[in-house]
């Protein structure tokens, strides 16, 4: 192709590339020291159901990459810093990064385990990284420190009923929910009383 044809968003797109491989390998780095640091010293969006198979990671933008950095940097300086350690957390989870996710999450729940929303978002990761066991551990979790959070009760059927084919489980979850929020609907509309019907019909099929 000439020269004279390559877009300047090519060169954006690789050298994004570029600043995330080598952002990769320092948070790769960050990650052991500060775990080591934390050791030693002691001491929301909606969530919406992760698919069964885990969507491809988005190429980061270059306000991504950089805001990635600056909290490396600042987690280097100061790693009880729980709110950057969940920053970091949250731009992996938007970039469908979900063992980078699950690596910031679990060092801001280590510094603040009472975080629901945290352990909502990090169950979804599990989810995505082909554990649904953590993944349900993590929804009971933030349900049991909140039991409001509808998200953590809705994530849970679901991971019940996709990935662990248990639908009564995944039906009581979801009733359970309804108590709280008799309208709750999932993020694409669905309304969560269409899930439970779903799940009906699989536990009727098996009869």
């Amino acid at each position: 192709m000439p020269d004279a044809l390559i877009s300047t968003d090519d060169c954006v797109k690789k050298s994004t590339t570029y600043i995330a491989v080598a952002i990769s390998l320092l948070i790769g780095f960050l990650g052991g020291v500060i775990f080591s640091s934390i050791q030693s010293s002691g001491t929301n969006p909606a969530v919406t159901a992760a698919q069964p198979a885990a969507p491809a990671s988005p190429a980061l933008s270059s306000q991504q990459a950089n805001k990635i950095m600056a909290l490396s940097q600042r987690v280097s300086k100061n790693p009880l810093d729980v709110d950057a350690w969940t920053e970091l957390g949250n731009i992996f989870f938007d970039t469908n990064q979900s063992a980078q996710a699950i690596t910031a999450y679990e060092k801001s729940l280590k510094l603040r385990p009472s975080d629901s929303n945290v352990l909502t978002d990090l169950g979804v990761m599990y989810r995505r990284s082909g554990q649904p066991d953590k993944a349900i551990k993590a929804f009971e979790r933030a349900s049991s420190i909140d039991p409001a959070n509808t998200h953590a009760r809705f994530n849970k059927g679901i991971v019940l009923l996709y990935d662990k084919g248990d639908a009564l489980g995944a039906i009581k979850a979801w009733e359970d929910l309804l108590k709280l929020n008799p309208g709750a609907r999932a993020t694409d509309g669905r309304p969560v009383a269409d899930f439970i019907a779903e799940a009906k019909a699989k536990v009727d099929g098996k009869k």
